[in-house]
């Protein structure tokens, strides 16, 4: 039986100042949920619901992440998909974390699994610097990213209208 999420990385997760609120959904630690707080505008004045999923063969294989608030995003569909190439199957390494920090430990020994680096990459980091700066080539919603590219001014009114409709406040710091 392979290794849950280990109780440290959801704690560095719970330290991490990009994400407020983390823990595990109805007691099952595979499943965490928690708020995202983008720093750069038009997502910035709201905060975004996500759901971290682990599999069962965690870290043999990437987690599956949700934003369960609505955003108007080239990257994430209307389902809160999200366009993630470090969580698929071909970018996806063992030692990626939920968020970036701390060290493995003993686990990581018993199952052959370096340990972590300063380079490592983390999933929810990741996502956050893809709401902050949308990637043309992370592309869900090709109409969204072609309005991006060709009008911006108006995805940037679109997207921080649609914040404000469906963001959650952002918690006091």
């Amino acid at each position: 039986r392979l290794p849950t999420p280990s109780p440290q990385e959801l704690e560095e997760a719970r330290r991490w100042k990009g994400v407020h609120d983390v823990r595990p959904l109805d007691g099952n630690v595979r499943r965490w949920g928690g708020l995202l707080l983008p720093n750069n505008p038009p997502y910035n004045t709201g905060a975004f619901r996500f759901e971290l999923t682990f599999s069962p063969d965690h870290p043999l294989e990437p987690p599956c992440v949700t934003l369960r608030t609505p955003i108007y995003h080239p990257s994430v569909d209307l389902e809160g998909r999200v366009c993630q190439p470090l969580t698929t199957d071909v970018h996806w390494e063992p030692t990626t974390r939920a968020i970036q920090g701390g060290h493995r430990g003993d686990r990581a020994t018993v199952l052959g699994v370096p340990p972590l680096t300063p380079l490592t990459p983390a999933v929810l980091q990741d996502l956050l610097l893809q709401l902050d700066s949308p990637d043309p080539q992370r592309v869900l919603r090709p109409d969204v990213a072609r309005e991006l590219q060709e009008r911006p001014e108006e995805f940037r009114c679109r997207a921080l209208e649609h914040t404000w409709l469906h963001a959650e406040p952002r918690p006091d710091p």
